[in-house]
C-alpha cells in the first residue's frame, strides 16, 4: 500500500518536497523576469512572485496618445506574468517530476 520504506519513507519524501518548494519560493523571490510590448517600447520586469520591479518606457512613445501608452504598459505586464507562469511551471515540473499536484503554487 505504501511505497518502499512504508509510512516513514512517505513522510520523508513529503518533507524533502516541502524543502524543495521552500527553496524554490526563495529562488523565485530573487528571479527577475521581463516582458515587453511593441518591440520593447515598454518593458516590465517582475520577480517570480509577480511583484512588478520596474517599468521602462522608450521616450519615443511619449509622443503617442495616453490610451496607447496605457495599452502597451498593460500588454507588457500581461506578457511578463505569462513569462513568470512559464518559469514557475518549469521549476514545479523539476520538483514534482511532472506530476500536477493541486494547491502547489
Amino acid at each position: 500500500m505504501f511505497p518502499k520504506g512504508g509510512m516513514k519513507g512517505l513522510m520523508k519524501q513529503a518533507q524533502q518536497m516541502q524543502k524543495k518548494m521552500k527553496d524554490m519560493e526563495d529562488e523565485l523571490q530573487n528571479t527577475r523576469i521581463k516582458g515587453s510590448a511593441s518591440g520593447n517600447l515598454v518593458e516590465v520586469e517582475a520577480n517570480g512572485k509577480k511583484e512588478i520591479l520596474s517599468i521602462k518606457i522608450d521616450p519615443l512613445i511619449l509622443e503617442e496618445e495616453v490610451d496607447m501608452i496605457e495599452d502597451l504598459i498593460l500588454a507588457s505586464i500581461k506578457q511578463t506574468y505569462k513569462n513568470v507562469d512559464s518559469e514557475v511551471g518549469d521549476k514545479m515540473k523539476a520538483i514534482t517530476g511532472g506530476m500536477n499536484i493541486p494547491g502547489m503554487l
